[in-house]
C-alpha cells in the first residue's frame, strides 16, 4: 500500500522555509518589509510559524526574496513513489482562491509547481503578476480568465496557458470551480543545479 507523504502545516513550512531563506541571502526583517511590503511585526510572527498567510502574502514574499513559492511551502519528499492527499495539505486563501500546493518539480529544463486550485463564485481573484507560464486545467465548473487585455471562459477539460508576469484574474461562472494549476518557471529564472535543487541567493 502506498503511503501518503506527511505535510508539515503551511504555517510551520513558510516559517521555517522563510527565514532560511532570508538567511541565505543576509537579509533583514526591516528589508524584507520594505520589499514586500509587509510589516515588520507580521513577518516576525510568519518566522514564529504563527498566523494565517494568504495567497497574497506569499507571492509578495516570493517576489521579494526572489524565490518560487515552492522554495517557500514545500518539503522534499524522500522517496520514489509520492502521494499527497488533497485532505491532508493545508488550504492557502485569497480573495476568490484557495490552493493547496501537491507537488514541486525540478530539473534542468525548469522548475514546475503543481497546485490544487478551488475559485469560490462570490469573488473575483486578482494578480499583479509574477514569474513564469501558468497552465489550467479546469474539473468542473466555468473559469473566467483576464489577462493581456483577453478574456476567456473555460468549462470541464479546457486548458489555458500564459504568461503571468502582467496582471491577470479568476472568476468563477454560475458556482465554484475545481481546477489544476501549473506554475511554469524557465530555468533562467530560478536556475537549478545537476546535484539537486538550487535556490538563488
Amino acid at each position: 500500500m502506498l503511503r501518503a507523504v506527511t505535510v508539515m502545516g503551511a504555517g510551520k513550512l513558510l516559517g521555517t522555509n522563510l527565514r532560511a531563506r532570508r538567511d541565505e541571502q543576509g537579509i533583514s526583517l526591516s528589508e524584507l518589509a520594505r520589499r514586500s511590503g509587509i510589516a515588520k511585526g507580521t513577518l516576525s510572527q510568519l518566522e514564529s510559524g504563527a498566523g494565517n498567510p494568504t495567497i497574497e502574502t506569499v507571492f509578495s514574499l516570493s517576489n521579494a526574496l526572489g524565490v518560487p513559492v515552492s522554495a517557500l511551502l514545500a518539503e522534499s519528499p524522500a522517496s520514489d513513489v509520492v502521494l499527497v492527499r488533497a485532505a491532508d495539505v493545508d488550504v492557502l486563501s485569497g480573495e476568490a482562491i484557495d490552493l493547496r500546493m501537491l507537488r514541486r518539480l525540478e530539473h534542468r529544463g525548469g522548475l514546475f509547481e503543481i497546485y490544487n486550485q478551488e475559485i469560490r463564485p462570490d469573488a473575483v481573484q486578482q494578480s499583479d503578476g509574477h514569474p513564469g507560464t501558468e497552465h489550467h486545467i479546469v474539473v468542473t465548473g466555468r473559469l473566467r480568465v483576464t489577462t493581456h487585455g483577453q478574456t476567456a471562459e473555460l468549462g470541464p477539460g479546457d486548458y489555458l496557458a500564459f504568461r503571468a508576469g502582467t496582471p491577470h484574474g479568476y472568476e468563477a461562472v454560475d458556482g465554484p470551480v475545481r481546477s489544476v494549476l501549473l506554475l511554469e518557471y524557465p530555468p533562467d529564472v530560478y536556475p537549478t543545479a545537476a546535484g539537486g535543487p538550487h535556490l538563488p541567493g
